[in-house]
C-alpha cells in the first residue's frame, strides 16, 4: 500500500502542514482538484475520512490526527534523504515549476535545448521522460511569498487584445478608451496586477472593471484573447513569442503596463555539487531568462 500511495500521502502531508488545498497543490505544482484527488483516492482505500476543509482551512480528522507526526517525520527524513542521495538518472532533471510559465515560457523554449543535448531527459511538474521522484525536485521556478532562489523573470503586465479588436478601443469613450470592450479575468496563482489597479494607473475604463467572463487558468484565457474575445491583462513572459508574431497586440504603449507584484525565482539544491548535465540546463535557463527579461524592458520602455 505504502508504494502505491505515496504521492497521496505526499499530498495529505502538505495538505495539513500548509493548512491549504491550494498552497499544496502549488508546492507540488498541480491544481488544488488533483491534489484533492490524491487524497480522496487514499480515503476511499481506507474507507476513513482523513481531512475536513472549512472556511478556517483544512484541518486533519481525529483518524488522522492519530498518525500524523509519524506522517510528518517519514516525509522529513525522506526529503532529508533526496537532500543526501539523488535515486535517478545523471541525465534526468526533475523540475517543478509555476504551470503558467511551465506551459507559456518553458515548453515552447524546451525543444531547443533537447536539440542541443538529446541525452538530457525531463520530468515537469510530474509528466516527461522519467518518473516523477517524491522529495526536493531538482530544480524549482516558483513565483510566489514562499518562493526562494535568484530572480529568473520580473515579470511586467500589459494589456493585450487580437489585432482584429483593435477597433473596439475608444469607439464608446474618446476619454476612457476601454469603455465598452469585453475585459477578460484569469484567477491569478499568486497576487498580481489586475484591470482594476491598470484602471486606477491609466484612468481608461471607468466602470465594469470586475464584469467579463472569468477563465480558471491562464491558457483559456489566452485562447480567448486571440479569438477575439475581448482584451486580457497578461504577463509579457508568458506572451513573448505571440507578440513577436503578431498573433496578440498592444492597444496602448508599452509603458502603459504595471510591474508584476512578485518575480518568478529559480532554486536549486545543493547549488556547490550540481551535476555536469543540470548546470548545462541551469545556464541555458539562465540565459532565457535573461533573454525575456531584455525583451520587456525593451517593451515597457
Amino acid at each position: 500500500m505504502v508504494a502505491s500511495h505515496l504521492r497521496s500521502l505526499q499530498a495529505l502531508e502538505l495538505a495539513v502542514r500548509t493548512g491549504s488545498f491550494n498552497a499544496a497543490a502549488d508546492a507540488l505544482s498541480i491544481t488544488p482538484a488533483a491534489l484533492g484527488q490524491r487524497i480522496r483516492t487514499l480515503e476511499e482505500f481506507l474507507d476513513t475520512e482523513l481531512i475536513v476543509r472549512g472556511r478556517k482551512g483544512t484541518r486533519p480528522t481525529l483518524e488522522l490526527e492519530a498518525v500524523l507526526s509519524d506522517l510528518q517525520t517519514a516525509f522529513q527524513a525522506l526529503d532529508r534523504v533526496t537532500e543526501a542521495m539523488s535515486f535517478q538518472k545523471a541525465s534526468a532533471i526533475h523540475i517543478v515549476a509555476d504551470l503558467d510559465l511551465a506551459e507559456h515560457w518553458l515548453a515552447p523554449r524546451l525543444p531547443a535545448f533537447r536539440a542541443a543535448y538529446p541525452n538530457i531527459q525531463f520530468c515537469i511538474n510530474g509528466i516527461g521522460d522519467v518518473p516523477s521522484k517524491v522529495g526536493s525536485p531538482d530544480i524549482r521556478i516558483e513565483r510566489g511569498a514562499e518562493a526562494k532562489g535568484e530572480v529568473l523573470i520580473d515579470d511586467y503586465f500589459v494589456p493585450v487584445t487580437a489585432p482584429s479588436n483593435l477597433w473596439r478601443v475608444g469607439r464608446h469613450d474618446k476619454t476612457a478608451a476601454m469603455e465598452g470592450v469585453s475585459l477578460l479575468h484569469v484567477k491569478p496563482r499568486a497576487k498580481q496586477p489586475d484591470w482594476a489597479a491598470w484602471s486606477v494607473a491609466y484612468g481608461q475604463r471607468k466602470t465594469g472593471l470586475t464584469r467579463g467572463q472569468k477563465y480558471r487558468n491562464t491558457r483559456l484565457a489566452l485562447d480567448a484573447t486571440r479569438n477575439a474575445v475581448g482584451f486580457m491583462l497578461c504577463g509579457v513572459s508568458l506572451i513573448e513569442d505571440d507578440l513577436r508574431q503578431e498573433n496578440l497586440v498592444l492597444p496602448f504603449p508599452g509603458d502603459m503596463g504595471l510591474p508584476a507584484t512578485l518575480p518568478y525565482r529559480l532554486w536549486t539544491r545543493h547549488p556547490q555539487t550540481i551535476r555536469p548535465q543540470l548546470q548545462k540546463f541551469l545556464d541555458w535557463v539562465r540565459d532565457e531568462g535573461r533573454a525575456t527579461q531584455a525583451f520587456i524592458e525593451r517593451l515597457a520602455r
